[in-house]
């Protein structure tokens, strides 16, 4: 079968390669130059299913609003951005219960694992080498009521098996040593030894260029415009080079899927959540974390990689912007400043954003369409490395009609259909 996929980010180019291992015939086509040049080019840096859980929980409506005042806001909101900003908050809202809650995380935290094992064994198989580490995520608590709050997402841990830690501020400092210059501001943690950290643009340009040693074919520098349906089948997509062909189409676009998907009828709830990072070269590597130090406070994460420090996070509800105001580089800029000062050269700081895909309930939306043969694999929201090879062998899957290793339940666009 002849596949075209639709974006060549981590969750483009690992479908195309678990499409290639099943046998097909595939071409990734997308308008950047290369691979990973947007939203997976400066991400956090982390593979992390035990981080896996959605925005919408208990009391978040509240929490919000007490972020949108915050000194340092890791959340803001401009209520002019576009028109679908309504509708999905309002989905979102809805999910802002204990049980919704409870069902949405442990769907992620299914995909977000299988994800991780199928990580272990393509790094493994292809020997890719990405800058990885194997030590965990540290969640660190600047206040009690964090301490109280984390009991859910431990009951969702618990439910799904996954690991944990919880640590008082010593314990923290024993697993992240830089720490210790900081232990007045913290209360204590939680630990997800089995989560990992790397590169993600390293990993999928590592991982491209075995897709095209297997015999994918990369299309850069085509923009696409528009789907081609005739009696409900995508026939051609067309791009300012002219029209491409196949028998199946893989849609991977992230943020921009619902764009091309909404004069087919169909509405894809995926909003663009817009992140920050910064990238600074180690100076003092002893003031550096040894992996991935998650601030619960600003929800801005700081990531050891080999030479250098990634720190992303923060959340902008304002549509296709792309800016990089100043204003907002504070936030990353004060984490790193503040637990890990002297580690970093600010003076080399390379700032970054991009867009997320997120949906109101926190899950990807992978699988069939009601149009026979489109599938969708987007939505992952800050989780795209986190859940892309599962979501990709998955999807591989369901389109060569072999029954996934994972549930499909709760899973597809059938969620927002009924």
């Amino acid at each position: 079968m002849k596949v075209l996929i639709l974006g060549s980010g981590v969750v483009g180019v690992t479908s195309a390669w678990y499409l290639a291992q099943a046998g097909h015939q595939v071409t990734v086509v997308d308008r950047q130059s290369d691979v990973a040049l947007e939203t997976s080019f400066a991400n956090a840096g982390q593979v992390s299913p035990g981080y896996s859980c959605p925005w919408a929980g208990p009391g978040v409506p509240l929490k919000a609003v007490k972020w949108l005042l915050q000194d340092l806001s890791p959340l803001r909101i401009n209520p002019l951005a576009d028109a679908n900003l309504y509708g999905w908050m309002m989905k979102l809202l809805l999910n802002c219960n204990e049980q919704s809650y409870q069902q949405n995380k442990g769907r992620m935290l299914r995909l977000a694992e299988y994800s991780r094992d199928n990580l272990r064994s393509l790094r493994d198989e292809l020997s890719l080498n990405y800058e990885h580490r194997t030590q965990g995520t540290l969640q660190v608590f600047r206040q009690h009521k964090q301490l109280i709050a984390v009991q859910n997402d431990i009951k969702a841990l618990e439910q799904s098996n996954v690991n944990y830690q919880l640590l008082d501020t010593a314990g923290c400092i024993n697993y992240e040593p830089a720490l210790a210059d900081v232990e007045h501001k913290l209360v204590g943690g939680l630990r997800l030894p089995d989560d990992e950290t790397g590169d993600c643009y390293k990993f999928t340009k590592e991982l491209a260029k075995k897709c095209q040693e297997i015999g994918v074919t990369f299309l850069f520098n085509h923009a696409i415009e528009k789907l081609v349906v005739d009696n409900k089948k995508i026939v051609a997509v067309q791009t300012d080079h002219g029209e491409l062909t196949a028998d199946s189409y893989v849609m991977a676009l992230g943020s921009y899927s619902p764009l091309l998907l909404k004069p087919l009828g169909i509405k894809l709830p995926v909003y663009p959540v817009k992140g920050y990072s910064l990238t600074v070269p180690i100076i003092e590597s002893s003031l550096a974390p040894t992996s991935t130090v998650m601030d619960e406070t600003y929800k801005v994460a700081v990531t050891r990689f080999d030479n250098s420090i990634r720190v992303g996070g923060t959340a902008e509800l304002t549509g296709f912007n792309t800016d990089l105001p100043v204003s907002r580089q504070a936030n990353v800029d004060f984490v790193l400043k503040d637990l890990f000062a002297g580690a970093g050269d600010m003076s080399q700081a390379n700032y970054w954003t991009g867009l997320r895909p997120m949906t109101p309930d926190g899950t990807p939306i992978i699988g069939r369409t009601d149009i026979e043969n489109l599938f969708v694999n987007t939505g992952h929201g800050t989780l795209g490395w986190t859940m892309a090879t599962g979501s990709a062998k998955y999807l591989s899957d369901i389109m060569s009609e072999k029954t996934p290793d994972i549930s499909t339940e709760g899973l597809g666009i059938e969620r927002y259909q009924s």
